[in-house]
């Protein structure tokens, strides 16, 4: 039997040991919110079973492939809007097992690309990409977005993060004005400088390539 593939997203705080315990639980409890929100963009909605490892690690778990970076982007810059962040490694390939209450015990080779991924990520990386679906380029893009964000603001990640949030339309100005308390013009001078415009239309891009290719897959 032909598994589906999943997407892994497996991650640790860049330099926690520097941080104060309750900033690094904040954190945590941040992440955990996004991982929420990014849980209704697939069709259903699924949990990503946000778990927490060893007190800096984190994983969730997407049943859409083509949300990963997507999802990697906006988890990244929830951290950026606090002066955080996250190293992330992205597994897409089948699962044996998504876990009990958790992820803790989770099996399959989806979670072994995403965890491998991370132990041979550089210090200085942000995004690594791997799966048998995966290539070079989609490699490349991860490492081009991840470079961009690391020179974030963290008043450009949290716009971002609210601009971002949505693959099935734009949110506007107004919108993010509104939930920032500040003028959308404000808002345009923050998501120009985050590149906002760019990364969005990279990510729309990317994927519905990827859902032409779950709808097409090769012979």
């Amino acid at each position: 039997m032909i598994r589906p593939q999943i997407a892994v997203l497996t991650g640790d705080l860049v330099a926690s040991t520097r941080q104060p315990a309750d900033r690094v639980d904040a954190a945590m409890q941040a992440l955990r919110q996004s991982a929420g929100q990014v849980a209704a963009w697939q069709t259903p909605p699924c949990d990503t079973r946000f778990t927490r490892f060893r007190g800096d690690g984190w994983q969730i778990v997407l049943t859409d492939p083509g949300l990963a970076l997507r999802a990697a982007v906006v988890l990244q810059a929830t951290l950026g809007a606090r002066g955080l962040e996250s190293r992330m490694s992205i597994g897409i390939g089948p699962a044996e097992t998504l876990g009990t209450t958790d992820l803790s015990d989770a099996a399959g080779r989806a979670f072994e690309l995403s965890g491998q991924g991370l132990d041979k990520m550089a210090d200085t990386s942000r995004i690594a990409i791997a799966g048998t679906s995966v290539t070079e380029a989609d490699a490349m893009i991860a490492d081009l977005l991840g470079e961009r964000m690391g020179r974030w603001t963290a008043a450009q990640a949290q716009a971002a993060a609210l601009q971002l949030a949505a693959p099935d339309r734009i949110i506007t100005l107004a919108e993010v004005g509104k939930t920032l308390g500040i003028s959308p013009q404000a808002v345009n001078d923050r998501v120009r400088g985050a590149g906002c415009g760019t990364i969005a239309s990279v990510l729309r891009r990317w994927e519905a390539l990827k859902n032409r290719d779950n709808r097409d897959p090769a012979p």
